[in-house]
């Protein structure tokens, strides 16, 4: 699904460099859920971005479903993030404006909205358990609702992956747990390939695959069992 070929991403910090990645090769199962793991500083973020092609390598090749990210131009980078990739992040990225309806719908409110996508929007919060807070605002929502807005955001381009940066960081431990069961149902059953950079490993399963940074290269990678 995911194949990574000996990227390196180093960063200019002044007249310094900063190496993120340094040579990383690894795999990442289609339709599966995955986890980055590592210290903070590892080079995890780095490697879900440039997954997400919100970056790119200094050197080296990611494939997705055998197609390399480097080959593609600009307005194919964006069509690729635009209707391949749904990003969860720690911060919600919410918009405070819009109420959770308006919120899942937003990437296609510039174009305008079929009367199917927000069908689908409605379905997708009604699956996350927010059926009767379609109406609502960020600032009326928990920290956990407002995350399955983000989670129904993700999914409402049935993608073939999801990308998702601490998604449980702000959480405390039953709503992160809930998050990531959500994350699981719904994965299967849009059969997504998930990939979750986190510190927090209380919500790895033994059917999971794992990759293990520290100072911007590879230190493991196997089965969570």
């Amino acid at each position: 699904m995911i194949e990574v070929r000996d990227v390196t991403k180093i960063h200019q910090s002044g007249e310094t460099e900063v190496r993120a990645l340094q040579g990383v090769s690894c795999r990442f199962p289609g339709q599966t859920f995955s986890f980055i793991l590592g210290p903070s500083g590892s080079g995890k973020s780095t490697l879900l971005y440039l997954m997400g092609a919100l970056d790119a390598p200094s050197t080296g090749e990611i494939f997705v479903q055998n197609r390399s990210l480097s080959t593609l131009n600009q307005t194919e980078r964006d069509t690729y993030r635009r209707e391949k990739v749904g990003f969860v992040f720690q911060s919600f990225n919410l918009l405070k404006n819009l109420n959770a309806l308006e919120n899942v719908l937003a990437p296609y409110l510039p174009q305008g909205v079929t009367a199917e996508q927000k069908q689908h929007a409605e379905d997708l919060l009604k699956q996350v358990g927010l059926g009767q807070r379609i109406t609502h605002r960020p600032n009326q929502l928990s920290g956990g609702e407002q995350q399955r807005v983000a989670i129904a955001r993700a999914l409402l381009k049935r993608p073939l992956l999801i990308l998702a940066d601490e998604p449980t960081g702000e959480l405390d431990t039953k709503t992160g747990a809930e998050i990531f069961s959500c994350l699981r149902d719904m994965s299967e059953q849009y059969q997504t390939t998930v990939v979750i950079v986190t510190h927090d490993e209380r919500y790895i399963r033994e059917t999971d695959y794992i990759i293990r940074l520290r100072d911007g290269k590879i230190a493991d990678e196997n089965r969570a069992e």
